[in-house]
């Protein structure tokens, strides 16, 4: 019997079917047809957009496990990748994946989310003892304050819980979502999914990645300056005269603008959540969700006894949980930037190129919820955060072997550098030369420089 003769076709060809509607991507050069099931991906739509019409082994590589190897086989085209070609780095980072997979690592999570949410549930008995049981004001600042830190530690599960199973089972694990994101910090868990993979696979893109298009209070580059379009948010990133007057004072604004960062993710929570025209997974439960958040909240807030210990109580949960908002500024701001769409096949690289560590000891993982190795976790976004200090050294090895930049920074240098980069672009923004509208209240501000 005769042997069916495999069909090929080039990356040129490949790249052609790079749209909504007409999505191929390949596997380890088996072509597969996305297009029907893009909107179905438990990762999002944008995510497959992203690296449409490439080969992305190493992206399903790293956000899927071995399991979802079977269900590839339904959107087989029949094709192969004619010019199909793996790099060394690649070789070298499945094969520390498939390490790990041996070595079980992917399923030692050390009782990590059980002790993080009995620390959450602790800290919320003791804020509503200090608000409802404490007449002293600062009881209640404490309170306020020990509520910004529940806030940060409730978030690293739901962000622990959005890439890996941290519960027993998945709807356990949807439900700790909810819990967690929606209905402890007011942020739709849907929203992060939504935002977060697509900053993921574009890490540091300045026109696909959401975390760094934050126009028209920082810019992180001048080359926002040009008025780019965000692919993610399919709108024109406007460079105007409003926009330059904030940036020229980005690095003096910057901790206070964090202060009041949530109000933004809470904004931006019922925007995507009351969208018709969006496509939301869970809509219903993160609705409900985010009902719970804001009937406790107001409820704990009105048994303080005025106005102005209300005010206290909120801006104390604000700034301390600022902190967080700043820890994710402090990853990428610094890193390298690009234009243009990720790219499959320099995905390791990207990663290395857009991501800064920041070292702390052991004691302080805790603190920083795993996200200090941000290298490692954008390496390895499924291996449980227990895990992410023990693999650090395999991973500076290897960025080592390719020379590829490993960066990892103390908490102050980070900052350092963060604040050099909005520097920087501020004093860039003020430039005249910059074709960017002005207007007189812009002019009077730098009239002296």
């Amino acid at each position: 019997m005769e042997v069916e003769k495999k069909k090929y076709i080039t990356s040129e060809e490949l790249k052609k079917h790079d749209k909504e509607g007409d999505l191929w991507i390949s596997i380890q050069g088996k072509v597969y047809n996305v297009s029907d099931w893009a909107k179905k991906h438990p990762g999002g739509e944008v995510v497959l957009l992203n690296l449409a019409g490439q080969d992305v082994t190493d992206a399903f590589i790293a956000y899927h496990p071995g399991s979802a190897w079977k269900h590839l086989d339904q959107f087989f085209t029949g094709y192969y990748l004619e010019d199909f070609k793996v790099s060394e780095v690649s070789k070298d980072y499945r094969r520390l994946v498939s390490e790990f997979v041996k070595m079980g690592l992917f399923e030692k999570k050390e009782h990590v989310a059980l002790f993080t949410l009995t620390s959450v549930a602790i800290m919320l008995a003791i804020v509503v003892y200090g608000v409802v049981g404490c007449t002293s004001v600062w009881a209640h600042l404490g309170s306020g304050m020990l509520l910004g830190l529940l806030w940060m530690q409730s978030t690293y599960i739901g962000h622990d819980s959005g890439h890996y199973e941290v519960m027993s089972s998945r709807s356990y694990n949807k439900l700790a979502q909810i819990l967690c994101g929606n209905c402890m910090t007011g942020i739709s868990i849907a929203w992060w999914k939504w935002t977060h993979n697509a900053h993921h696979i574009a890490c540091n893109s300045l026109d696909y990645d959401p975390d760094l298009q934050h126009i028209p209070v920082f810019a992180v580059s001048s080359r926002f300056f040009g008025s780019i379009k965000s692919y993610f948010y399919d709108r024109q990133l406007k460079f105007d005269a409003l926009s330059r007057f904030l940036i020229s004072y980005q690095h003096i604004t910057f901790y206070p603008v964090l202060c009041f960062a949530r109000l933004n993710l809470y904004l931006q929570t019922f925007l995507l959540l009351f969208s018709p025209s969006r496509n939301v997974p869970d809509r219903l439960y993160n609705i409900m969700g985010i009902g719970v958040f804001w009937t406790w909240f107001p409820l704990l807030l009105s048994a303080l006894p005025s106005w102005p210990e209300r005010l206290m109580f909120v801006l104390a949960c604000f700034v301390v949980c600022s902190i967080q908002h700043l820890q994710f500024c402090l990853n990428h701001f610094a890193a390298n930037v690009y234009l243009g769409p990720p790219s499959g096949n320099d995905w390791f690289q990207k990663q290395t190129a857009g991501t800064l560590d920041i070292t702390c000891s052991t004691w302080m993982d805790w603190f920083f919820g795993g996200l200090q190795f941000q290298l490692e976790h954008h390496l390895f976004p499924r291996l449980p955060r227990a895990q992410l200090r023990k693999v650090s050294p395999l991973v500076i090895d290897l960025c080592k072997k390719h020379n590829l930049p490993y960066r990892s920074l103390s908490f102050v240098e980070a900052n350092l550098w963060t604040l050099k980069t909005l520097r920087t672009a501020a004093l860039q923004a003020r430039d005249f030369t910059n074709s960017a509208p002005q207007n007189l209240l812009w002019e009077a501000f730098n009239t002296h420089g």
